[in-house]
């Protein structure tokens, strides 16, 4: 039996979307793993009470770091303690896939810097490009040079960390993803989002959304689904696991 895979979740989905159930929830299912094959470790202390401890790195094949409501540049307690833990895992070569903010607090883990995306919010259905270089990377190597994303965020990896690779860019993001060492990723778009989640969200943030000058509901029926970013979950759980 293989080791459980850790999931630090650093947050909550919006309101009218915890019917659903939890980041790690949505993230489990998209990576096909099963329910004694995870760990769940809630870090983020909204309130004030303390998130929950974390673990030491023994004993797991990997970590999967969720989104979160909450901004790497509020250097929140609980965050920053979840960097110099990741900082150690990555050094370590425990192999960590980070999502949206799970990207981002791993890039300012390891040296890079996190602020607020010159080009606004970036949110829906995006394409993103594969680097050219990309064949070389083992969680993204056969995927199409240009295939379609699930995004919502404000902030965004302005400067990767000192010696990591770019694997993928949007339109509006010039770090959509990225590798450190030998297995540690980040990706700014969620690839455990389905249609459902990511129309949901635009729901959730219409009224933003209009003050910024979108259309959500344009924006809305322009989601479809994204396979090969669902894809990359599972990729990493059979990398970690070999």
């Amino acid at each position: 039996m293989r080791p459980p895979f850790l999931i630090l979740q650093t947050g909550c989905p919006v309101a009218s979307m915890r019917r659903h159930g939890s980041f790690a929830h949505w993230i489990r299912v998209a990576a096909g793993l099963r329910d004694d094959e995870v760990v769940v470790i809630d870090v983020a202390d909204p309130g004030g009470s303390g998130g929950e401890e974390l673990p030491t790195r023994e004993g797991f094949a990997g970590v999967i770091v969720t989104g979160s409501g909450a901004m790497v540049t509020d250097l929140l307690p609980w965050s920053e303690a979840s960097a110099a833990w990741l900082r150690d895992a990555a050094h370590a070569g425990l192999p960590l896939f980070g999502i949206c903010y799970g990207h981002q607090l791993i890039a300012h883990a390891l040296g890079g810097q996190v602020g607020y995306n010159p080009t606004g919010r970036e949110m829906g259905t995006v394409d993103i490009a594969l680097q050219p270089d990309v064949a070389d990377d083992p969680l993204f190597k056969g995927l199409p040079a240009q295939f379609g994303v699930q995004a919502t965020h404000m902030q965004t990896v302005l400067a990767l960390p000192e010696g990591a690779q770019l694997l993928a860019t949007s339109e509006q993001d010039a770090a959509c993803a990225f590798r450190w060492g030998q297995s540690t990723w980040g990706v700014q778009f969620h690839p455990e989002f389905s249609t459902t989640h990511m129309r949901g969200y635009i729901r959730a943030r219409r009224e933003a959304l209009a003050t910024e000058g979108s259309d959500a509901a344009l924006m809305e029926q322009a989601v479809r689904a994204t396979p090969h970013a669902r894809q990359l979950l599972r990729r990493f759980v059979a990398i970690a696991s070999d």
